[in-house]
């Protein structure tokens, strides 16, 4: 049990790292360094607050699927969590890339992601908090179960 907590701790902190890293190359890529650790240091409460939730979902679900092997319906709402919350970080940066849309096609949705960029951190933090409620409720039920099975046997 010990074991599986290091590994969801570990792994955790992994997905949240990578979840930096993709920030950081995304916004380095389309505006560069500077600009990329000014509006870090700017948003960095959002940044890393999704990077932690996500990191929190990520750890659970791998608690999650340590004690229930097979677990499969629990990594809908970690994929569809973690999508926004990556959409939220990477939305940070979109509106940067108007240089290019005009050729993408995509002025509207720069334009969308630069006038709500702050509420699109929001929902991304929303989404963080019902996936970590959702899969904490799963680690607890599943946890029961296995102490049921525990005590059975």
């Amino acid at each position: 049990m010990k074991s599986n907590m290091v590994k969801a701790i570990l792994v955790g902190t992994g997905a949240a790292l990578l979840l930096l890293a993709l920030y950081f190359g995304a916004l380095t890529l389309v505006s560069g360094w500077d600009f990329t650790l000014e509006q870090f240091l700017a948003y960095r409460y959002f940044v890393l607050a999704l990077a932690g939730g996500f990191g929190i979902q990520v750890g659970l679900f791998v608690h999650l699927k340590a004690l229930v092997q097979g677990a499969r319906n629990q990594g809908v709402v970690l994929a569809t969590s973690g999508t926004a919350s990556t959409a939220a970080m990477v939305s940070c940066c979109t509106h940067y890339l108007a240089n290019i849309a005009p050729i993408i096609g995509a002025a509207g949705l720069v334009t969308f992601a630069t006038q709500y960029q702050v509420e699109l951190f929001w929902v991304g933090l929303a989404f963080n908090a019902t996936g970590i409620a959702y899969i904490t409720t799963k680690v607890i039920q599943a946890t029961k179960e296995h102490a049921k099975c525990l005590a059975v046997s």
